[in-house]
């Protein structure tokens, strides 16, 4: 940081933001602070060419949070497709509905408030008041910690998790005008995801490459090897299949069918079938594909009636 001078950071990454900025729902001059919130939701460890299409679905059936809020918690269940982690619909749904009930159906526009919002966490609050209502808020994502460790601190990657420390370096970076603050978190944001990238960044494309503290040290090695999350074989698996054939079916699943039984015994049209069969096709033991139902049935995103499971009403 004593190297570096802030303002020089601040016009270079701001200026390449400027050109090089992607042309994203949330950030263009429709977006409103109700797109924004659902946005950071989506986000979630979600690649943004993912939520794209689920977004724009999303917002033109539930543009305002009282158009989500009537809508039963099963729809927003099913509109959230295969976007991963469903109990973010859950709880964007939940928020909705507090929206609703205690802040007159408007998106609150302070941190104090949005973290009173199902979901909300320290990062999307800070998110939500910056980009949707222009306040200098520091916004910290993997991105931006990226960016920080590299440019400031000389390393390849930051700590595993989020140290007091980045937080004070990140708000010692903030600019004190409120636009350029929203400006300069959005471009350092996007800077990690276009430029400064986890596995291959593109350094001959950097703004600052000449400022940068990674790159002057001879761009050494992670000190630890980031573990990636298992998918085959593990219950978000099978609670991802168990999920795509209750999104898909037109009638209540018996419960048999979903832990073990042939997919030939399943009433309903054969668009219910395709996600039976991806499911027992995983060969899964009846142990664990119980274990992941009573954890979707324990977590609300299903429902055990009398006619089967189904998603929640």
């Amino acid at each position: 940081m004593d190297q570096v001078s802030p303002a020089l950071l601040h016009q270079r990454i701001i200026g390449w933001f400027d050109v090089q900025a992607r042309d994203l729902p949330w950030r263009g001059p429709a977006r409103t602070p109700w797109s924004v919130l659902v946005s950071e939701f989506m986000l979630q460890q979600t690649p943004v060419v993912r939520v794209l299409p689920v977004f724009s679905e999303w917002l033109s059936r539930w543009p305002t949070p009282a158009d989500l809020a009537a809508a039963p918690s099963g729809d927003a269940v099913r509109q959230w497709g295969r976007l991963g982690y469903p109990r973010r619909a859950l709880r964007l749904h939940a928020a909705a509905g507090a929206v609703v009930e205690h802040h007159n159906g408007e998106v609150p526009d302070t941190v104090g408030e949005l973290l009173t919002l199902p979901g909300v966490g320290t990062y999307t609050a800070a998110a939500v008041a910056a980009f949707a209502f222009g306040k200098r808020e520091t916004v910290v994502d993997t991105n931006i910690r990226r960016v920080h460790a590299r440019l400031l601190g000389g390393e390849a990657l930051p700590a595993p998790a989020l140290t007091a420390a980045e937080m004070r370096r990140a708000a010692d970076l903030l600019p004190d005008d409120d636009s350029q603050s929203v400006l300069w978190n959005a471009a350092v944001m996007e800077l990690g995801a276009l430029v400064c990238t986890a596995r291959a960044p593109k350094c001959s494309q950097c703004p600052v490459l000449e400022s940068c503290a990674w790159v002057a040290a001879g761009r050494p090695e992670p000190r630890y090897v980031p573990k990636g999350q298992a998918w085959a074989g593990t219950d978000r698996q099978v609670r991802g299949a168990m999920m795509g054939v209750l999104r898909d079916a037109a009638v209540p699943v018996v419960r048999e069918l979903m832990v073990s039984g042939p997919v030939e015994l399943l009433p309903g049209p054969a668009a219910t079938l395709t996600p039976l069969m991806k499911l027992h096709g995983l060969k899964a033991p009846r142990e664990q594909l119980e274990r992941s139902l009573e954890g979707l049935l324990r977590d609300g995103l299903a429902r055990d009636t009398p006619a089967g499971i189904t998603l929640p009403g």
